[in-house]
Order: C-alpha cells, then structure tokens, then sequence
C-alpha cells in the first residue's frame, strides 16, 4: 500500500489530537485532585464512588440525629436536676417545719407559701421543651405535660417512648416517661397543704420522690451512655468512609505529575517529528 503525504499528516493529526486529550485528561485530574471528573472517566470508579458518597451523608445524617438525641437527654437530665433541687429544699423545709420546739404557726405559714412556689416551679419543670416540643408529653409533644387549672393529663399518649434512629436498625429512646412521677410529686404538696400528712410523715415522703427520681436520672444517664458510644461508632464510621472514598476517587499527585511530565515529554517529540514528516510548501521555498 502507498503511504502518501496526506496519510502521514492525518495520522501525525490524530496522534497530535489524542497527546492533548491525555494531557487535558491528566490536567484537569491535578486541578481537581480526582480521578475522574465524569462518568465516562470511569465506569467502575465512578458508581464505587456512588456508593462510598451515600454511606457518607448517611453517617453524616445518623450523627444530626444523635445531635438530637443528646439535645433531648441533656435537656431531660437537666430538668429532673432542678426538679432534685426544688426536692432537696423541700425536704429542708418540712424538716424544719416537724421541729416543733422552735416553730411557730406563723413560722409554718412562711414554709408552706415556699413549699408552694416550689410546687408552681416543679410545674413549671413538667412543662420543659426542646425547640418547639414538650419533652415530658410522650408522643403529644405538642401539648404540655400540665395545665393549670386541670393538673396533669391522663392522655395515654404521654407514656409513649420517642425514638431516634441513629444507625442501622438501632432506635434510641429519647423522651422520659416521667409523669406518674410528677403527679405523685404533686399529690404529695397538696397532701402537705391539706394537712393530710404531717410535716413528720412528709420527710419520708421526700425522701420517697427524691428515690423515684434518683431512678429516672439513672436511666437518662445510661441512655446519655450509650449515645456516647453510637456516636464514637459513627466518627469511626466516618473515617473509614471517608477513607474508602478518598481511596476510590482522589488521585497519586506524585504519580500524575510524573505523568503529566512524560505525557510532555511525548508530545513534544511528536511535534518534533510532525514538522518533519509535513511536505515543504511553496511558500517555505520563497521563503
């Protein structure tokens, strides 16, 4: 077969044409820092990469949640803390109250109006929200744990749990389903009020609620545990994601530079040689 100049010149092009397309490839993979910037890069990389991306954002979206889980126990924890307060004063009050050497009707008349600012400020408590949400009020996060004028409620929904996802299969209960206690801390200030129980019996009664509420803390405190450890789980979690994806995606720059540098290397041989091969024209002999 004849090889004529313009055979030579259209695959000196095409050589020419597909030198730039690799370097244009492997410099856009250093502006970038990845290895592909496209589907049609590669295939395979390109759907690994997929994969590795959404396992990302879902670990990313389980740790919003246990944001969230930790914005509901912290806030629980903090709450039955005020309510222990209000306990620990009351006790001190209705103590000081059975004394009767010392305490006058009018000395017991100052306690009770204290007994019942704490009352109003245990109350106060029942009704604590996270954002928009009654914490206290199971599923009926709307509506408050209690009313004034009515009391507590007795709606069944305020024994339901609220859970969180925070992995694969694993809920975490974030509410406390605390209002029999509540109620119970009410009774027991009107009993006090009434004269119903004396200030004597009213010590044990105290130091009965304070129990009930030592246990409530004590399940908030293993749930704050665990939500610790999920969420050391998903910082791990993470990482390895993270890893696996940088692994897939992100280019060797030492490698590429070296590529990009013999890519040149090869071009401008190509060049070399194409201004050989291409036939003088006229206009070089004029010249």
């Amino acid at each position: 077969m004849r090889v004529t100049q313009s055979m030579l010149s259209s695959n000196m092009l095409r050589n020419l044409t597909t030198s730039y397309s690799k370097m244009g490839k492997l410099n856009e993979q250093l502006t970038t820092g990845k290895k592909v910037n496209r589907p049609s890069d590669d295939p395979v990389v390109a759907m690994r990469g997929l994969g590795y991306r959404m396992q990302v954002d879902k670990v990313a979206q389980y740790q919003r949640n246990i944001g969230e889980v930790n914005n509901w126990l912290d806030s629980t924890d903090d709450a039955l803390d005020k309510v222990g307060q209000a306990l620990h004063r009351t006790k001190e009050l209705v103590t000081n109250a059975a004394n009767t050497g010392t305490m006058t009707d009018a000395d017991r008349d100052k306690i009770k109006s204290e007994l019942d600012q704490l009352r109003q400020q245990i109350q106060d408590t029942a009704n604590t929200k996270v954002g928009d949400k009654y914490i206290f009020s199971g599923t009926k996060t709307e509506t408050p744990l209690y009313t004034k004028g009515t009391g507590y409620g007795n709606d069944p929904a305020f024994e339901q749990d609220i859970t969180i996802n925070v992995f694969d299969g694993v809920d975490l209960n974030v509410n406390s389903k605390s209002v029999a206690m509540f109620k119970d801390i009410d009774d027991m200030f009107q009993q006090i009020e009434d004269g119903t129980i004396s200030f004597d019996e009213a010590i044990g009664a105290v130091d009965g609620m304070m129990d009930d509420l030592l246990t409530e803390r004590a399940d908030v405190g293993a749930r704050q545990n665990r939500a610790e450890l999920m969420d050391d789980r998903l910082q791990t979690q993470e990482g390895i994601s993270k890893k696996q994806m940088s692994l897939n995606e992100d280019i060797d720059f030492e490698k590429v530079i070296t590529e990009m540098i013999s890519q040149e290397s090869v071009h401008r041989a190509a060049l070399s040689v194409g201004s050989r091969i291409i036939q003088p024209s006229l206009v070089d002999f004029l010249r």
